[in-house]
């Protein structure tokens, strides 16, 4: 289910072909604004799918389930959000502020949940992120259920007015690709292939010498960092940090994102992350009747086509994406 039959990923003429839908999918991006489509959404559903991404890079690729990544991605907002209003920090450092503490989190979950497997992994991770909800409940620097509201936008570098919708979505963009590109190159460079290793065989792995913990553990840090990136950028876009970020339904919601997209695909989470924003967005009106159309989404896609979207696309262009 990771990769699609018959697909050649790594060899040289897969990457170049992913490549070139990189770069379409980039061209895209970068001319939404001249299109009349609402920016506020694509930038909701830009950082979703960087988050879908991380949280593929870990299941995907590593073969770990994790039903916490809700964690991260509050973690990355709430703390980007004191240092933008608490401590006045610039936008950049916000950012790496969020993301800095989101890493920090990773590392001290992960030595804990890392040395258990399967069911176990899944499990440990939700009861972290369950324990992390009721401390962001009761923190002070939180406000609670208030959340943290009224966030300034500042200037990024102290000349891109974050302000201005435009320039912020093409900052969005900016970090978007860049962590595309990172979680891209990850996947395809020699760590990545002893990822796919060890999820395919560990015992083989291990027999070969890898020390398949420690592989697992860097996976699972970087990408529970870049969902705190998610996380740090999602603030400026809403302006407010709220417990939204940490629930239990949000971890949910993002494995549902990457199993509609295609989960050990490239591009799958990034579609997956599109079709879930957009259902929140313009069937809000619809009230709790959008969680139950997500269910039946996902209940269609286990039934027929269970690559999900990008991966039966893949499967019969006998393509890697």
């Amino acid at each position: 289910m990771a990769m699609t039959d018959g697909s050649v990923a790594g060899t040289p003429r897969a990457i170049r072909g992913e490549m070139i839908v990189f770069g379409v999918m980039a061209g895209l991006l970068l001319i939404v604004p001249l299109t009349g489509i609402y920016p506020f959404f694509v930038m909701q559903a830009l950082c979703f799918a960087l988050l879908a991404c991380a949280f593929n890079l870990l299941i995907g690729y590593g073969g770990l389930l994790s039903f916490g990544h809700a964690m991260f991605l509050g973690t990355g907002g709430y703390l980007a959000a004191h240092a933008l209003k608490v401590w006045g920090l610039s936008p950049e450092l916000g950012i790496l502020a969020g993301t800095a503490a989101a890493a920090g989190l990773a590392v001290a979950t992960g030595l804990v949940a890392i040395r258990r497997q399967g069911i176990y992994f899944a499990m440990i991770t939700l009861a972290l992120s369950q324990l992390l909800y009721f401390i962001y409940l009761q923190a002070p620097f939180t406000h609670g259920e208030d959340g943290i509201q009224g966030i300034p936008q500042g200037r990024l570098f102290g000349f891109l007015d974050l302000s201005n919708s435009t320039i912020l979505y093409y900052v969005v963009v900016a970090v978007f690709l860049f962590g595309f590109l990172l979680i891209f190159r990850t996947i395809n460079s020699p760590f990545g292939e002893v990822l796919k290793a060890i999820r395919e065989n560990e015992p083989r792995a291990v027999s070969l010498g890898y020390k398949a913990d420690h592989y697992k553990l860097l996976a699972y840090i970087l990408s529970g960092t870049l969902a705190g990136l998610a996380g740090a950028l999602k603030v400026f876009i809403s302006q407010n940090a709220s417990l939204t970020d940490v629930e239990v339904s949000m971890s949910g919601l993002i494995v549902l994102m990457t199993l509609v997209g295609g989960l050990g695909t490239v591009f799958g989470p990034v579609v997956g992350a599109f079709i879930i924003v957009a259902m929140q967005q313009y069937m809000s009106g619809l009230g709790q009747w959008v969680t139950v159309i997500q269910g039946v989404v996902f209940v269609a896609c286990v039934l027929t086509f269970r690559r999900g979207i990008i991966g039966e696309i893949a499967h019969y262009f006998r393509r890697s994406l």
